[in-house]
């Protein structure tokens, strides 16, 4: 039965100022242009990002359909897409009606200069879902410009994993290996890596150097400081993605490292420690991990490093309390990866502070269409914790129906609730 676009269709829509969620029917979506896509959502997320407009912190003055989470079926195609389109995105001449298929939750053209370089979150077409110009996936259907470059194609050995573990495609496992990411790869973190000190320690860059003439100088480097100490402040939904990402990858590597997960909230360090009890030894690396509070987290660290700090703080809260708490834990000549989405507040740094540390800061949106290869290996050999719905050790509490919106959004806006999914056909 082809699609129309004529009639309503059930979804979770935000009032402005603050903390109002109706379920309403609103207009079907319809193509508006050649490159978009309508796509019939089997599940939509509830995700921490949601609650920036839930709670009016936002600066949005107008109705939305919210969520940016969504996995589904391509129902309807415009004019650009079959099998003729040439010198575009692959999808333009393969996607089909009846694929199933995962979004970002921004739109990514995969045309323009951001794109081509897979810094794809910055596209000069970028739009949020869940925002007034662009309606959310927290409904039956949804309009999906620049469908091309920015849906991925469930096909493959992905077709097995259920839509409620392919969801985490969309948004909080890319950023958990976006955050892993910015730290593992930025020049600070190579010491201990390659055992030369910086600046030494970038393999291309020494052999440059040493091809002018310039001799590597003996490493002083000691067993000590091969070790790389990592704290995650945040372990809600992300914090977990984040911290599978990150042991997945040290498990892959020789270096050794101590990492230790902070949150002060009691049922997440618990939902944590279940987590890493599910995840099978070769996926652990070897290495030590913690959880803790954020006092007992200041002491390991502190223990660990003889006063010295991590190498690296991945925060993924989004609030200035966590960036001072990441940038206490941090040690001189450190790094700072915040993935958490700040609002109006400035950062509560001096540029003494910033001076005397010399915390080199990464912060931002996930390029998630860049990062989405990574993020389903990872996600293809950690269904231990995202296979699951409300397992102890599963990321995914529950899937409810439109008709437990308003209260999802209350229990989760509370911190009451972990990932909850909405079945929009319930």
């Amino acid at each position: 039965m082809s699609y129309s676009s004529e009639g309503t269709q059930t979804a979770v829509r935000w009032y402005p100022p603050a903390y109002d969620v109706r379920v309403e029917s609103v207009p079907l979506p319809s193509i508006e242009y050649p490159d978009d896509a309508i796509v019939k959502i089997k599940l939509g997320g509830l995700c921490g990002s949601d609650l920036h407009v839930y709670r009016g912190h936002e600066d949005v003055d107008a109705p939305l359909i919210c969520g940016h989470e969504f996995v589904g079926e391509v129902v309807a195609l415009g004019a650009s897409f079959g099998s003729s389109a040439s010198g575009r995105p692959p999808l333009y001449s393969t996607l089909q009606i009846g694929d199933k298929v995962v979004s970002p939750f921004t739109v990514t053209c995969g045309e323009c200069h951001f794109c081509r370089v897979g810094s794809t979150c910055r596209c000069v077409h970028s739009q949020l879902f869940g925002i007034p110009a662009l309606p959310g996936g927290q409904a039956q259907y949804v309009r999906v410009p620049k469908a091309g470059g920015t849906l991925f194609k469930i096909e493959g050995r992905m077709s097995q994993i259920s839509d409620s573990s392919l969801i985490l495609l969309g948004d909080i496992l890319p950023t958990g290996v976006f955050a892993v990411l910015q730290a593992l790869q930025h020049p600070k973190l190579l010491p201990a890596v390659t055992s030369q000190p910086y600046p030494f320690s970038s393999q291309p860059f020494a052999a440059i150097i040493q091809e002018n003439g310039i001799d590597v100088p003996r490493s002083l480097i000691r067993e000590e400081d091969k070790v790389l100490t990592i704290a995650v402040v945040g372990l809600g939904p992300v914090g977990i993605c984040t911290i599978v990402s990150l042991l997945d990858i040290l498990s892959k590597s020789k270096t050794a490292f101590k990492v230790v997960a902070i949150d002060p909230i009691e049922d997440r360090r618990n939902k944590v420690q279940e987590v890493y009890k599910s995840i099978q030894e070769n996926g652990r690396g070897n290495g030590t991990f913690e959880v803790a509070s954020i006092n007992e987290g200041k002491n390991i660290v502190s223990g660990w490093t003889n006063g010295t700090g991590c190498n690296a703080v991945l925060e993924i809260v989004g609030n200035n309390s966590a960036l001072l708490l990441a940038y206490d834990l941090v040690r001189p000549f450190g790094v700072i990866s915040s993935v958490g989405v700040h609002q109006g507040p400035q950062l509560p740094f001096t540029g003494r502070q910033v001076y005397d540390k010399n915390v080199s800061f990464e912060f931002g949106r996930c390029p998630v269409r860049a990062i989405l290869p990574i993020a389903l290996e990872v996600l293809l050999k950690r269904q231990d914790v995202f296979g699951g719905v409300g397992e102890a050790a599963s990321l995914v509490e529950k899937i409810v129906g439109f008709d437990q919106a308003v209260e999802s959004y209350e229990l989760f806006d509370k911190g009451k609730c972990g990932k909850v999914l909405f079945d929009p056909w319930r």
